[in-house]
């Protein structure tokens, strides 16, 4: 017992040993440079504060759908009639009857534009696919799954229109798609 006494007083003593150690260590040191800093920014001509920007009055708008269709309805009635037949008579459909090109067994994010080659004032594109086959492609040429036609060749692009199904079975449109150079 008187052992365990010992060491509990050696404890304390220690503890109390440190935090007057720790007070001894925020004593008074040499300050001089903050106070001549402190002196300095003091001693700055005053300048005037600048005057906050106008606020500019929003008019507020008051929105009144009334009589409007909802958004977020799919449209029914005399404007899906109208709009599905403006679909059939515009006559967007692939020709299935086309043999498919090479090209067109590939996806387009799986396709890379390469380059360029120009033949008999011709520009023809150069297009590598996932299997590391490079082909050349021309303005007329279809590639891609979703029926993509080459409609323009430049030296950093293949531009394509691709025939996409609709919203509804049966109608078909047309999307714009391209191929960007990679380097």
């Amino acid at each position: 017992m008187n052992l365990l006494w010992q060491v509990k007083k050696l404890s304390v003593l220690l503890f109390y040993s440190l935090i007057i150690l720790s007070i001894t260590g925020c004593g008074e040191k040499d300050v001089s440079d903050l106070t001549l800093y402190i002196d300095k920014v003091k001693a700055r001509p005053k300048t005037a504060i600048e005057p906050l920007p106008e606020q500019k009055v929003v008019e507020p708008f008051i929105f009144n759908p009334e009589g409007l269709r909802d958004p977020f309805r799919p449209i029914d009635g005399v404007e899906e009639d109208s709009a599905m037949q403006v679909a059939v008579s515009s006559g967007i459909r692939p020709d299935f009857a086309r043999r498919k090109e090479e090209l067109e067994s590939y996806s387009l994010d799986t396709l890379r534009m390469v380059g360029t080659l120009t033949m008999a004032e011709i520009l023809w594109g150069l297009v590598k696919a996932s299997d590391g086959t490079i082909h050349r492609v021309q303005v007329g040429y279809y590639m891609g799954k979703n029926h993509g036609k080459i409609v323009q060749i430049t030296e950093d692009s293949v531009e394509l229109m691709e025939i996409v199904p609709g919203i509804k079975k049966g109608i078909w449109r047309e999307q714009q798609a391209s191929i960007a150079l990679t380097k």
